[in-house]
């Protein structure tokens, strides 16, 4: 369960950010108001080219505001020195991690640069924050490894591990998911969520994942396609109609009772179903797959099916049909020449 007070860690006022060429400057988006909360997991949604990478690097202090201030637990930012910031802030870009000859724990070991020495030597702090931040993202095995013979999700692991390390209150993390297979997407997203709970961390995931994003997130952030920044809880943004506006299109529709996006019903045959349970909720995921549209009305559709338990009877042209299973369904299904009918 999600804290119930928080505190700013990181605060943005009339933000604008963007690129700048020569003399000339290219703004993504402008007059943005956020904060970053203490115990809080936030994902930033949006189409390509919306902005969300301009923004994370704006917000690390990787690349600097257009316009705007930004304010770090109290302090402005851009007076704070690098080393001070690093020790507030830790990031994880969608840059490969370096590899050659380094292991995992030599990797994990540069994010207690902000505190070392100018020798760069480890204490035992600084050893066993590392050990814990190997711990945390249950890489421990992992440590005497070369970073070239790490899988990509092991990689992003060892990733998150070195930010661990850092010791800083605020994680940013540009599509940390991107290259992950979606039991590892889901053990990511429950190991941050995790994270930000526990450790009182503000946390700031960029991500196309939108589906993991409304079930994970404790606050969205949403790029608009024309510019405009809306934040707010999953429901909301579900509800008031802003999630669809900033993904739909006229090839993709999203279905607020399901909370996901699907391909909206071609003009097409229609089908009735009746039955209840999973092997509905799949019978009739099947049926639009296949170019069916659904009727409440048994009278108006070419195809009727009655779901019992784990048999479909089906009802076409007077003839009655019979299956047990959902595939021998689909396989008489496209059989039949519906262009006919």
């Amino acid at each position: 369960m999600t804290p119930a007070a928080h505190t700013q860690y990181l605060r943005a006022s009339g933000l604008r950010i963007g690129y700048c060429h020569s003399t000339q400057q290219t703004c993504v988006a402008e007059a943005l108001e956020l904060a970053l909360l203490g115990g809080e997991f936030t994902c930033l949604l949006g189409p390509n080219g919306a902005g969300k990478s301009t923004l994370i690097r704006t917000l690390a202090g990787i690349q600097a505001p257009l316009a705007g201030t930004l304010q770090l637990q109290g302090q402005h930012f851009h007076t704070l020195p690098p080393r001070a910031r690093a020790r507030k802030i830790s990031v994880v870009l969608t840059e490969a991690l370096p590899i050659g000859m380094i292991n995992a724990y030599s990797l994990v070991a540069l994010g207690r640069h902000p505190y070392s020495g100018r020798l760069g030597g480890l204490n035992a702090s600084d050893r066993a924050r590392i050990e814990w931040a190997f711990q945390v993202v249950d890489a421990t095995d992992l440590k005497d490894r070369a970073i070239a013979e790490l899988s990509d999700g092991e990689r992003q692991k060892i990733a998150i591990a070195r930010a661990l390390a850092q010791d800083a209150q605020i994680m940013l993390l540009d599509e940390p998911t991107a290259f992950l297979d979606l039991p590892r997407r889901v053990e990511l997203m429950t190991l941050l969520r995790s994270l930000a709970h526990q450790e009182r961390m503000a946390l700031l995931l960029s991500t196309h994942d939108l589906e993991l994003a409304l079930r994970f997130a404790d606050r969205l952030w949403l790029m608009m396609p024309d510019g405009q920044f809306v934040q707010g809880a999953p429901e909301t943004l579900a509800l008031n109609g802003r999630f669809a506006q900033a993904f739909a299109s006229q090839d993709l529709d999203w279905d607020p009772t399901s909370g996901s996006f699907r391909v909206p019903p071609m003009p097409c045959l229609l089908v009735y179903i009746n039955g209840h349970g999973i092997e509905y909720i799949w019978t009739q995921r099947a049926l639009e797959r296949l170019g069916f549209g659904l009727t409440d009305d048994p009278n108006a559709a070419v195809l009727s099916i009655v779901i019992s338990q784990t048999t479909w009877h089906v009802k076409h042209l007077g003839i009655d049909q019979q299956f047990e299973s959902i595939e021998g369904l689909i396989e008489w299904i496209q059989r039949i020449n519906w262009s006919k009918q």
